[in-house]
């Protein structure tokens, strides 16, 4: 992976830990999450007018994705339900690298070096450690299973996405029309406030369009980049934002313990150093 590719990637992380920050101080995580849908949808449109359809041939990539963002948000609302963010978080992001890894060498033939595979498999056991430290092994099972199966999501939308866009001819129509159809998610938790008579505050509704402009900028750069870069490094990447979740943790809310996040992160920076030396 370039210096390019690799700074972009981070970038994206850090914005993607800061809305997910954003959601764990919300008391309204529904309307939070139909907001940051919002905002994708309304990102997704402007995106589809400027740029060509994507090609018939990246549509069952896009079909794939939708469903599995459908789920994706659904497992997120019932596992903060039942678990902490710092378990749930670490799970689900963490077991995804490697499973991208593999899926892009099984479908598409992309293999990492040596070095590139010790950098997926560091950066996967920073995070495990990260979650194990926090009590994950001792949490829920509805908890823990919900992560797993969130992580799965992952996995899947990130290699369905990275193989669509490459077919796309168009990554920005692929782009718009992968965020354009989120707007089922908005559109079920309006109705549902409207059958249920409960209202949804102004400052909840703005928090999530905030997380919604950061999350889609954060998963459009990834797309970009997945677009020349290998999918499992981009991925693997990715993930680095559990650990800048928890340094913001350490220094900016005084989060404890701060030796294990440590460890974590330095764990995390070795495995991303081996991605771009061996990618």
């Amino acid at each position: 992976m370039s210096a390019y590719a690799l700074a972009l990637v981070l970038s994206a992380a850090f914005m993607h830990a800061s809305w997910n920050a954003l959601v764990k101080s919300a008391t309204d995580r529904a309307a939070v999450l139909a907001g940051v849908a919002l905002s994708h949808v309304f990102v997704g449109a402007a995106l589809a007018a400027m740029a060509p359809l994507p090609a018939m041939a990246s549509w069952p990539s896009i079909a794939i994705s939708t469903a599995t963002h459908y789920a994706y948000y659904l497992l997120l609302f019932h596992s903060y339900r039942l678990g902490d963010l710092s378990q749930v978080y670490p799970i689900s992001r963490g077991i995804a690298p490697a499973l991208v890894a593999l899926s892009a060498f099984l479908l598409i033939g992309e293999s990492l070096s040596p070095a590139g595979w010790a950098g997926v498999a560091a950066v996967s056991a920073g995070i495990g450690l990260l979650a194990l430290q926090r009590g994950a092994a001792s949490a829920p099972r509805g908890s823990v299973a919900l992560a797993v199966t969130l992580g799965m999501c992952i996995a899947l939308y990130s290699t369905a996405d990275g193989i669509g866009v490459r077919l796309s001819e168009s990554p920005l129509g692929y782009m718009g029309w992968l965020f354009i159809l989120e707007a089922p998610v908005p559109l079920a938790v309006a109705l549902h406030r409207h059958r249920t008579r409960a209202g949804v505050s102004r400052q909840v509704v703005l928090l999530g369009l905030i997380g919604g402009l950061l999350s889609v900028s954060a998963y459009g750069i990834v797309l970009y980049v997945k677009s020349f870069a290998p999918l499992g490094a981009v991925s693997a990447v990715r993930e680095s934002s559990v650990i800048i979740a928890a340094l913001m943790g350490v220094v900016l809310f005084g989060e404890r313990p701060w030796k294990g996040r440590i460890t974590a992160a330095a764990i995390v920076a070795g495995g991303v150093m081996a991605l771009a030396a061996g990618s």
